[in-house]
C-alpha cells in the first residue's frame, strides 16, 4: 500500500489584474528566478506540508474563517526590504495590514498549525535571492509605486511538481 506524499500549501491574496501581472514582469526584470512560478501576493499562509485529512480539515476552516471576516480595502504603498536578515525586496502594504493580520491568525488558528521563521509582516515580494545590486534596483526603481484594490477573497494554492504554485481554491469574505 502506497502512502500519499504531502501537499505543500499556501494561502495568499492575489494581486488582481493589471497590477499582479505587472509586478510579476517586474520581478523578473529583476532577475528573480522565481517571478513565473510565484504569482504577485500577500502571504496569510506561508509553504506548509499538508497530508491529505489536515488539508480536508483546513479547507473547511478556510471557508469558516472567509465567512467571519469582511471585505476590505488594500493600498500599495513604495518598497520595503528584510536585509539584512533576508534578501528580499517588497511593497509595502500601506492600508489593510490589520484585515491582513485577521486573516493571516485566524487561518492559523485552525486544524493547520504553521510556526513563522518571522514575525508576520504582509507584503508583496518583488525581489528575492538576487544580487544586491538588483535588490538596489528593485528598492529604488519601485519606491513611487501606489495602488488600492478591493480584496474580496483569498487563494489556497498548491505547489506543484513543476515548482510552480497555483490557486485551488477561492474563499470569499463574508461580511463578518
Amino acid at each position: 500500500m502506497s502512502v500519499a506524499r504531502p501537499t505543500t500549501i499556501g494561502v495568499s491574496i492575489p494581486i488582481p489584474a493589471p497590477h499582479g501581472a505587472y509586478l510579476q514582469r517586474r520581478r523578473a526584470d529583476f532577475g528573480d528566478p522565481q517571478a513565473w512560478q510565484i504569482p504577485a501576493h500577500i502571504t496569510l499562509l506561508p509553504p506548509t506540508e499538508v497530508d491529505a485529512e489536515a488539508y480536508a480539515a483546513f479547507l473547511s476552516h478556510c471557508g469558516e474563517v472567509a465567512d467571519k471576516h469582511s471585505a476590505f480595502d488594500v493600498v500599495l504603498r513604495g518598497t520595503g526590504t528584510f536585509r539584512p536578515l533576508s534578501d528580499v525586496v517588497f511593497i509595502q502594504v500601506a492600508r489593510g495590514v490589520s484585515n491582513c493580520e485577521s486573516l493571516e491568525r485566524a487561518l492559523r488558528s485552525g486544524p493547520v498549525q504553521r510556526d513563522l521563521d518571522f514575525y508576520y509582516h504582509p507584503h508583496v515580494t518583488v525581489a528575492h535571492n538576487v544580487p544586491s545590486e538588483s535588490l538596489d534596483r528593485a528598492f529604488g526603481e519601485l519606491a513611487d509605486y501606489s495602488v488600492a484594490f478591493a480584496v474580496d477573497a483569498y487563494h489556497v494554492y498548491e505547489l506543484g511538481d513543476d515548482g510552480v504554485w497555483r490557486p485551488e481554491r477561492e474563499f470569499h469574505l463574508g461580511g463578518g
